[in-house]
């Protein structure tokens, strides 16, 4: 068991179930990716359950906020994706409400899900990520290909789960591949493609005692790791010991970890990385600050690596709620 592992098993062995009170499992929502946060909500309100807690679903995209005011939790986990309630705007409302929640603040949160002020930040810390440029529907297709090269990834600046990206492998693809991203968002990103080996790894905890979780390596079909190869396909592979040099993984582990400390993320999160196939270096696409947790999932998949059961992770997770 891992050194994360034990503590765990320490800080639950000082939870009393009781006195957690009436939990909500804030699920659902209206973001595009409405779906897998059903799932993801269905798999937390089960494994609470299974622990003896007074847990309760709330679809935050059927009921209102009047309705989570009445409900009088005494603390919710957040298993939102997507846009409000991973952006800041959910952890807004409950710190109004004064209910403590899992996960980032409204800062980080607001942050992690803009991918353009995300990297950024990034960017002024020294972290590794792709180049990219803002897209608009008058830019210089054949200019962003001079500056970026090809293949180019274009995606919706604060959408997940691959919603609305393209890989666009000639510049007479990117007008098209602008237009299916800016359906998504007003802002639309185009970001320079690594080729090479795709990792992810979760983080928990908070500022100079967060832990890295052990990396997992993803290998999709064609390298295509899309909305359906991320979540109901069982032909994309996890690995997870990922196969690669432990310097490999320490170094990812060490990016993740400062990605997630520079963005002020608590609670948990995942930083996906990719490893440039050509050079070694491995680079920060995005970080995210309310993952998964369906039977796909990558966060329950490095916790149970790290000696962490679904139902304990969840447990925890839910006794570090915090309110700002």
């Amino acid at each position: 068991m891992s050194n994360w592992g034990e503590r765990v098993q320490s800080d639950l062995a000082q939870v009393d179930v009781s006195k957690l009170g009436k939990v909500g499992v804030l699920l659902g929502g209206k973001s595009g990716e409405r779906e897998i946060s059903l799932m993801s909500g269905k798999g937390v309100l089960e494994a609470l359950l299974s622990k003896g807690v007074n847990a309760h679903a709330f679809d935050t995209g059927e009921q209102s906020i009047a309705d989570l005011a009445a409900q009088k939790f005494d603390r919710v986990f957040i298993a939102l994706h997507g846009r409000f309630g991973e952006d800041g705007t959910m952890q807004g409302v409950l710190e109004q409400l004064a209910i403590p929640y899992t996960g980032s603040g409204v800062l980080a949160s607001a942050l992690a899900i803009d991918k353009q002020a995300t990297k950024r930040l990034w960017s002024s810390f020294e972290l590794a990520t792709p180049k990219f440029q803002m897209l608009h529907a008058k830019s210089d297709w054949n200019a962003v290909v001079q500056d970026l090269g090809l293949p180019i990834i274009v995606k919706p600046a604060r959408e997940g789960s691959s919603l609305g990206l393209s890989k666009v492998t000639v510049a007479s693809d990117l007008p098209k591949a602008f237009e299916l991203a800016a359906k998504l968002d007003r802002d639309v990103m185009a970001e320079q493609c690594i080729v090479g080996e795709e990792l992810t790894c979760p983080i928990v905890g908070e500022g100079l005692t967060a832990q890295a979780l052990p990396v997992i390596r993803i290998v999709a079909p064609d390298s295509n790791y899309d909305y359906h190869n991320k979540y109901f396909s069982d032909d994309t592979k996890y690995l997870c010991p990922t196969g690669l040099d432990i310097s490999v993984e320490k170094k990812v582990q060490e990016l993740a970890l400062a990605a997630y400390q520079a963005l002020g993320c608590r609670g948990w999160g995942r930083a996906d990385v990719m490893i440039d196939n050509k050079t070694g270096q491995p680079y920060l696409l995005e970080m995210n600050t309310a993952p998964g947790m369906t039977s796909h999932s990558l966060v329950p998949m490095a916790a149970k690596a790290a000696g962490v059961a679904y139902p304990e992770l969840v447990l925890w997770l839910l006794s570090k709620a915090s309110v700002n």
